[in-house]
């Protein structure tokens, strides 16, 4: 073994090469892919590691590093390991609150200055096999990752033959051959270790420990370029699960979910985008939802259409229970039309349809984009349940219901085009949460006000919420006044809608408050 990294002409990672993460993450991919990390963003052991100022999910990938010996180029994968001279322990760090800015590149997200510790120690590869190798990854003292070479989807010699195919592999470059599961988040005064050995081979030789402290920044983004920018989505896939953000934000290492609202596009590793934003001042609040519960569905949509808004309706749905009501906040989820490729991608695993049913928050009305298609299931009793466990409002999907009869059978208030027994995969890819999207041909963003009722469904922007719901609130006090006058004997003539007359008459009697 020999101390000390020479400076390589390219940095090459690979997005994923683990079972173990492939599964953690619902996709397995049939090829690699791969992005690049440029040189100056390498770090010896015992270094540190900023994190900026305005970030929250920076994240740890333990990985084993291979050095390129002879240059390769056009090689078979048979022998592709031959051209490794050396392996060592590497920490593929990323700010998940930059992915938006990249689109996938990964420059921002993965590039910074201190993002690729490598080391201590080179490991010669002809003094291990390419299937004999472990990387260990402690975060404080506590193991998180621990894994071995032999269950990578795509061996050492195969990920050199096929970026031989494509660019020259110099001498010193280095590959980093993807991370396992059990990548998380650290934050300032965390201390991260990896280690890669070979514990069968003889001497056991290993890269001894590489140590990152995470430290805080104090230097703000400027205007000039992109900033930060995180969602729930982002916050569960930096985390590892709901359940690690959850004891995240309960020991006071995370912040709330929601608590930042900015857009997150997809990129090149496939991992599921959001776009879209949440209002920060907007709160609906026990007094404003009493309110709005108090009038139809009809009369709002009235007091939107003076105000301009005429495609507020989101058409075709319809509620499984008679006399449903919702009144709450939007929370979105977007499906794309099927493809085998990209349901194999986004399909499986914990995808973009669950994320949405296992965080939607109390007082939430999930809002399913599903191209009006309703030739399959957009939800179906397990995920209803789940919804109305968590305090959901209500669900509403211009797509079909699956397991019809027995999401009747909950409290949870559902509208839909009505049942249909087909699985998500007939017609469907769930594809995004947390963004603005078609629904019924009404767009929706997150938070925007959701109120449904026997006539249909609407969309209140939040901003307009307040002055619609007050308007109709006084609307239904004249209607109401004005059906006690045609009670009475009284002609429609002039009373409805009133008169000038009849306004004042209203009026004189106290109606108008």
């Amino acid at each position: 073994m020999t101390d000390g990294i020479p400076a390589p002409g390219k940095i090459i990672a690979v997005h994923l090469n683990y079972p173990s993460r492939a599964a953690q993450r619902g996709r397995t991919p049939t090829q690699p892919s791969y992005f690049l990390k440029p040189a100056s963003s390498i770090a010896a052991t015992g270094g540190t590691i900023e994190r900026p100022a305005g970030t929250e999910l920076l994240a740890f990938e333990g990985e084993i590093a291979i050095v390129i010996g002879e240059p390769a180029r056009r090689v078979s994968p048979d022998e592709g390991w031959g051209h490794v001279a050396s392996v060592t322990a590497a920490n593929d760090f990323g700010l998940y609150d930059l992915r938006s800015a990249d689109k996938g590149s990964n420059l921002r997200s993965k590039g910074g200055d201190g993002f690729t510790p490598l080391g201590p120690r080179l490991i010669p590869a002809t003094s291990v096999t390419p299937d004999g190798l472990r990387v260990r990854t402690w975060v404080n003292g506590a193991l998180v990752q621990d894994d071995t070479s032999d269950t990578l989807l795509f061996s050492f010699g195969r990920l050199v033959a096929d970026l031989s195919q494509h660019l020259t592999l110099e001498t010193g470059d280095v590959i980093l051959t993807g991370t396992p599961a059990g990548s998380s988040v650290v934050v300032p005064g965390d201390v991260v270790e990896v280690e890669v050995d070979a514990p069968d081979a003889p001497g056991a030789p290993s890269s001894r420990r590489l140590v990152t402290t995470v430290t805080a920044g104090n230097a703000a983004f400027a205007d000039f370029g992109a900033k930060p920018a995180v969602d729930e989505l982002q916050r569960v896939e930096a985390w590892g699960s709901e359940e690690e953000l959850a004891t995240a934000v309960a020991t006071g290492r995370a912040s709330t979910p929601g608590s930042l609202t900015e857009p997150v596009a997809a990129g090149a590793s496939g991992e599921l985008p959001s776009t879209g934003s949440r209002s920060d001042e907007f709160v609906l609040t026990d007094e404003l939802k009493a309110a709005i519960g108090a009038v139809a569905v009809a009369t709002l949509s009235v007091a939107l259409r003076k105000r301009g808004y005429h495609d507020i309706f989101i058409e075709g749905v319809h509620a499984n229970h008679a006399g449903d009501r919702i009144v709450g906040v939007a929370k979105t989820l977007r499906f794309i039309p099927f493809r085998p490729d990209l349901f194999q991608s986004h399909g499986g695993g914990f995808n973009a349809q669950k994320l949405a049913f296992d965080t939607v928050a109390p007082g939430e009305v999930l809002v399913i984009d599903a191209r009006g298609e309703r030739g399959t299931g957009t939800v179906g009793d397990v995920l209803a349940l789940r919804a109305q466990v968590r305090g959901a409002a209500g669900i509403v999907t211009d797509g079909g219901v699956r397991d019809f009869d027995a999401v009747a059978g909950f409290e949870i208030p559902v509208f839909s085009q009505g049942p249909h027994p087909s699985v998500l995969g007939r017609k469907h890819v769930p594809w995004e949460v947390d963004v603005t999207i078609a629904c019924g041909g009404a767009a929706v963003q997150p938070g925007d006000v959701i109120v449904g009722d026997g006539d249909g469904v609407i969309v209140i922007p939040p901003q307009l919420v307040e002055e619609v719901v007050a308007e109709a609130v006084e609307q239904e006090r004249q209607e109401a006044w004005v059906a006690e006058q045609v009670a009475a004997g009284a002609s429609v003539d002039g009373l409805f809608p009133m008169n000038a007359e009849w306004l004042a008459t209203y009026r004189a009697e106290g109606g108008a408050r």
